[in-house]
């Protein structure tokens, strides 16, 4: 083999080593490459990430903007229910000061005409009084005049009495009595009244009566049979007076002494103590 030959054969093998380290260096080349284009991916990535977190902050932003909605919803609605109360109170009190007013004005129609109520009864009382003794004086004048054939002795006997001759003065039960009816002085006349501080004639009597333990019957006309009769000329204090007749009398009355009486009279007077020249009594009766 001749020596040029020989070059050759020897510089291929350097070839082939050059295009090895040629290989070897663009694939190093390559793999650097990807190196470092795997270093880069995961920091170009991070952008990424955030991005996608956007989102949420839209979210909440979107729950702040609904609560405040809410909450202005809520504060409307509070001040409407406000107004509708604050409408409905001035409503009841305009019918409560209508009602309190219509209620004076009733109250005092009412006073009025319960005065005017009274006013007539009590002129009523007094007239029907008043004729009452017109009427028992015409009465008792007709019974004691004296008759044509009567004496001037007996006409003198039957003429009554101004001043009883009889003692003015109570003991013992006729004084509890007394006591009891002069106790009840000024207090109102009150048909059907059995006290304690209004009364009617009997109920007075009855009263007066029970108080030493007596029980009389309730009305005038059996009060005026309950005991013995006895004349005006003798009375003693705790005698019953009676006007009318025995058993059909109309009032009744306690005799006190001193030619005065204690009865309930009318609704004008109520109860008081009289002499018996203001009203004379047609009889008497006695029981204790």
């Amino acid at each position: 083999m001749s020596h040029t030959a020989h070059i050759p054969s020897h510089r291929k093998p350097r070839q082939r080593a050059s295009k090895s380290a040629l290989r070897a260096g663009v694939a190093g080349g390559v793999l650097s490459t990807i190196a470092v284009a795997g270093a880069a991916g995961p920091a170009q990535a991070e952008p990424v990430t955030q991005t996608i977190e956007m989102p949420t902050i839209t979210a909440g932003l979107s729950t702040a903007v609904a609560a405040s909605a809410q909450a202005t919803q809520q504060i409307a609605l509070d001040l409407e229910t406000q107004a509708h109360e604050e409408a409905a109170a001035e409503s009841a009190a305009k019918k409560a000061k209508k009602a309190k007013a219509e209620a004076v004005r009733k109250a005092e129609a009412e006073k009025k005409a319960e005065a005017a109520a009274k006013a007539r009864a009590e002129a009523e009382a007094e007239a029907q009084e008043r004729a009452e003794r017109a009427s028992r004086t015409a009465e008792r004048t007709t019974l004691s005049a004296p008759s044509s054939s009567s004496s001037g002795n007996s006409a003198s006997a039957s003429a009554p009495s101004s001043a009883p001759s009889s003692s003015s003065t109570a003991t013992g039960s006729a004084a509890a009595i007394v006591a009891f009816a002069k106790a009840q002085v000024g207090d109102a006349y009150v048909s059907g009244g059995t006290g304690p501080n209004a009364w009617d004639c009997s109920g007075l009597v009855q009263a007066a009566y029970r108080s030493v333990g007596i029980d009389l019957p309730r009305v005038s006309q059996s009060q005026s049979t309950a005991g013995t009769q006895v004349s005006l000329d003798n009375l003693q204090p705790g005698d019953i007076l009676y006007w009318g007749g025995a058993g059909s009398a109309y009032h009744v009355a306690i005799y006190v002494g001193g030619g005065q009486f204690v009865g309930a009279q009318n609704s004008s007077t109520g109860t008081v103590q009289r002499s018996m020249d203001y009203d004379r009594p047609s009889g008497a009766v006695r029981v204790l």
